[in-house]
């Protein structure tokens, strides 16, 4: 029968808000598993005790920011009115049908005044992995870190050029020492003390995000992003660490430093990682092997000079420290450079008769030359790690953590593009968005097991 529901909503009715919200609703299992009192005391210092007008309560403007990033929100004009409308929303802040919702200014006011060039969101992210550990959702022993493109606010045809000194690498003086070392050692007299003059180059600033880095990659797109530099757990994908570069800052740069801060902060115990093949160079290579960590890499295959034999088929014999050639003839250690690599050079004269000269060398003098880094045997270690069988399960698993890890990211927590600009702004984003991907992989993952 045909019923007509043309009745007003002037009604009065009495209704729990209680009862309006499913029993299986992701902000049920956050509310039952995830404890949010401690922000109360971590932002306790940014808040004056006997003045002023009585603020919003921080869990609840805090709760707030995480539906915005759980559900993709990325307009805080937008969340407030969601929130206004939403009863699962208002039920998970406390509100009542009636209350007033906090305005979307004070969500910015506090962002860019009260929080501004403090810890609290790097605070909140590693008191979320703490609850993740108690609840044995994180081993510590097998980390995966990768990095992703953000699409940096600005406008990639809006930028002036300027010539910027290079970055000053960790590792400098720990590799000086060793290229100090193997001189000696080779009966080489020490290099003279020369004054380290920093490279410059030219770049593309952006008018409107000078923060943000010009990235230019095969296969990516180009323009101006930021990067951030994610690490996950095998055990159950949760995010340990989250770090936000520029977009032409190398990936292998903030890696180390990054990993000791979740050893530190942690206490991890790491036995292997599993990282791109931009991550393959001789620091990082060396790093691993210093804190006894079994590292895979994965390789980035190089072309060699067309027509000529690739290095791989230049045997190094570590006894004598000597590269053998195809031929059977002996490249003999020459000297070490400033920038570590030592160079093996071969007979001219047994190279000029050679019947594979053509597609060995093409240098005037018909020498062969060869160079190793002085911590080549570290980076020849991560490449067997590799081809073992431990190693190709390891590196397979990355697809499932890390790659889905900033899926996720992208496509359900809006982090495809950058909300604001400045690094500190958008290391705000990455942080909060991954602290919301872990606080939904830990209420899921505990009302599954209960």
């Amino acid at each position: 029968m045909l019923r007509s529901t043309n009745h007003t909503q002037s009604e009065m009715e009495f209704v729990c808000i209680e009862e309006l919200v499913p029993q299986d609703h992701l902000l049920r299992k956050i509310d039952q598993y995830i404890d949010f009192s401690f922000i109360t005391e971590k932002v306790r210092p940014l808040y004056c005790e006997n003045n002023g007008r009585p603020s919003i309560d921080p869990i609840v403007l805090f709760k707030m920011m995480f539906i915005g990033y759980l559900y993709g929100i990325r307009s805080e004009r937008q969340l407030e009115r969601e929130v206004r409308v939403n009863v699962a929303y208002r039920w998970f802040l406390g509100l009542h049908l009636t209350d007033p919702v906090p305005d979307h200014s004070t969500i910015s006011w506090n962002r860019r005044t009260r929080f501004k060039g403090t810890s609290i969101f790097q605070e909140i992210f590693d008191e979320i992995v703490l609850q993740a550990m108690n609840h044995r959702m994180v081993g510590g022993r097998v980390l995966m870190t990768d990095s992703t493109h953000l699409k940096a606010n600005a406008n990639k045809r809006k930028f002036k050029k300027e010539r910027v000194k290079g970055q000053t690498r960790a590792y400098l003086e720990e590799l000086n020492q060793a290229i100090e070392e193997d001189r000696k050692d080779h009966g080489k007299k020490p290099l003279k003390e020369k004054e380290e003059v920093r490279e410059t180059k030219e770049v593309k600033v952006s008018s409107t995000d000078p923060e943000s880095g010009y990235m230019y990659r095969e296969g990516k797109p180009e323009g101006f992003f930021y990067l951030d530099h994610r690490t996950t757990d095998i055990k159950y994908n949760i995010i340990t660490d989250v770090h936000v570069t520029a977009g032409n800052v190398h990936d292998s740069i903030p890696y180390l430093e990054r990993l000791d801060r979740q050893k530190q902060r942690f206490q991890f115990e790491v036995e292997a990682v599993a990282l791109d093949a931009g991550y393959l160079t001789n620091p990082i290579c060396k790093g691993l092997s210093d804190r006894n960590i079994f590292g895979v890499i994965g390789h980035r295959r190089y072309s060699p000079t067309k027509g000529l034999m690739p290095k791989w088929k230049f045997q190094y014999d570590e006894t004598n420290d000597t590269y053998l050639c195809p031929n059977r003839q002996t490249l003999a250690y020459s000297t070490t450079d400033r920038q570590g690599y030592r160079q093996y050079k071969s007979d001219p004269k047994n190279c000029s008769t050679c019947s594979l000269l053509t597609s060995c060398t093409r240098s005037r003098n018909q020498q062969k030359v060869l160079t190793r880094h002085v911590w080549e045997e570290h980076k020849e270690k991560v490449r067997t790690n590799r081809l073992s069988s431990e190693g190709k399960l390891l590196y397979k698993k990355r697809k499932e953590t890390i790659e889905r890890s900033f899926a996720d990211g992208k496509e359900l927590h809006g982090l495809r593009y950058c909300r604001l600009r400045g690094r500190e702004n958008v290391e705000e984003q990455a942080l909060m968005t991954a602290t919301a991907q872990n606080i939904k992989k830990i209420a899921n993952h505990l009302a599954r097991m209960n």
